[in-house]
């Protein structure tokens, strides 16, 4: 780890990477059921009714599930959530997007930037406003205009996702934005920004993953960074990999503030890690 010999990062994490040994038949990886269980308020005996049916509705809620998105463990890449909504690309089949809407609670909204699946590394926002890369179309910023305020990314470092993590509390976006857009950036997602790297990497978006509640991050990261984010973001950072090892934990999950989908492959302690990172627990 890098950084100033005062700080301490949660953590620890030594080796982030999961070696073959630490998987073994006892390791269990969650997976989406479909199912989700209404518990009652108390527990007494079921009453049946006149039909000999239980009255209670028993479904399963799981808060991380894993899963690949058109046959791509990067599903970071490929889903964007922004405020209440849940972007996925049109390409979809319904069956996968009636699962992910199941999974998440939330309303999903098939769409395309420029024609572009790429929704996770394209668009990124909050309750507020939405980033978008210039390979928008004119009816592309129609459609989006319904969900909030439009900042249009342009000149090169266009790709939002990418290049901005954000949170109803604030945002860090990378050093290559220009002061002129991180200003318009702050304007339209109604929130302070912050410019960093992460682990030394320019494009924040893909190394870290956030919601309301907490934020996991690549685990090379150095204290100051650290520092800089929780400072804007105004939750805490934890460190951690996905899919087996990949510190790309952008990239590889996306997260609401009360469910995460992680690229299939991630074990049981990666998921276990992002369950008390994103406070989905």
């Amino acid at each position: 780890m890098h950084g100033h010999s005062g700080g301490v990062l949660p953590g620890p994490i030594s080796n982030p990477e999961v070696k073959p040994s630490c998987v073994n038949s006892c390791t269990v990886v969650r997976k989406p059921t479909g199912k989700t269980v209404a518990v009652p308020l108390t527990f007494t005996s079921p009453q049946l009714n006149t039909n000999n049916e239980d009255v209670w509705a028993w479904v399963i809620v799981m808060p991380i599930s894993t899963g690949d998105v058109l046959g791509h463990v990067q599903v970071g890449v490929y889903l964007s959530v922004i405020g209440d909504v849940l972007f996925v690309p049109k390409s979809l089949d319904k069956p996968a997007l009636e699962e992910i809407e199941s999974a998440f609670e939330m309303e999903a909204y098939p769409f395309l930037v420029g024609g572009s699946a790429l929704l996770g590394s394209l668009l990124r926002g909050n309750n507020r406003g939405i980033a978008v890369a210039d390979i928008a179309t004119e009816a592309d910023l129609d459609e989006l205009t319904s969900f909030g305020d439009i900042v249009v990314m342009e000149s090169g470092v266009n790709a939002a996702g990418n290049l901005i993590e954000c949170n109803d509390h604030g945002a860090v976006i990378s050093p290559t934005i220009p002061s002129s857009g991180a200003d318009m950036i702050s304007e339209v997602l109604g929130v302070q920004v912050a410019r960093t790297e992460v682990a030394g990497h320019k494009t924040v978006g893909s190394m870290l993953v956030a919601n309301n509640k907490g934020i996991l991050t690549h685990p090379d990261i150095t204290s100051p960074e650290v520092e800089c984010i929780e400072k804007a973001m105004k939750v805490p950072v934890m460190v951690g990999t996905v899919t087996f090892g990949s510190p790309y934990v952008g990239a590889g999950c996306v997260s609401s503030d009360t469910h995460a989908l992680v690229g299939s492959g991630s074990t049981g302690p990666e998921l276990n890690r992002i369950e008390d990172a994103l406070k989905l627990i």
